[in-house]
This record gives structure tokens, C-alpha cells and sequence, in this order.
């Protein structure tokens, strides 16, 4: 995976996590995975433009493919299991309506 991939999904987790209205105190699980992408912006060689692809994650990834993100980035910063769970279930209601 590619660091260009790797902050994709980075992003594409903070906006999934950012659409969970149903989770009262998402600013703080905003906040970790805030400090994690810039933690793997610093430790890592960036060969493209960040801001463009920030936009483009954020207008052109679906709500589903960011909540799976956020999956895969939740158990890194100790997210508490209950948000987990809570972003299954999103994702199963997502899935439900198609």
C-alpha cells in the first residue's frame, strides 16, 4: 500500500467518523485520528498534493467505503468498542437500503 492509499483511507476514516451523529463524543475520536494522520504525515515521504486529495476523498468516496475505513483505523488509536459497534451497524443500514 502505497502512502498515497494509506492517507486515503486516513481520510476517508475522519470523514466516516465525522458522520456519526448517533455518537455523542466523536469530537475526541476526531481529535486521535486528527493526531494519527498527522503523525503519518510526518514519518512518512509524501510525493503528492494532500489538499487535493483531502478534497477529493471527501466529495468522491461514498459514506460506506469511509465508515470501512474508519474500521480499519479505529482499533490504531484504542477507539472504544461501542463506536465500533456503532459504525457496523451504520454500515449493515447503509447496506440495508441498497
Amino acid at each position: 500500500m502505497t502512502s498515497k492509499d494509506t492517507y486515503r483511507y486516513l481520510i476517508g476514516a475522519y470523514f466516516g467518523i465525522e458522520e456519526m451523529d448517533e455518537y455523542k463524543t466523536k469530537e475526541y475520536i476526531l481529535k486521535a485520528i486528527k493526531e494519527y494522520i498527522d503523525s503519518f504525515l510526518n514519518t512518512n515521504y509524501i510525493d503528492f498534493n494532500i489538499d487535493e486529495e483531502y478534497e477529493d476523498v471527501n466529495k468522491n468516496v461514498t459514506l460506506d467505503t469511509k465508515l470501512h475505513d474508519a474500521l480499519l483505523v479505529l482499533p490504531k488509536i484504542n477507539a472504544p468498542i461501542d463506536l465500533i459497534l456503532l459504525v457496523k451497524e451504520k454500515i449493515k443500514e447503509l447496506n440495508d437500503k441498497q
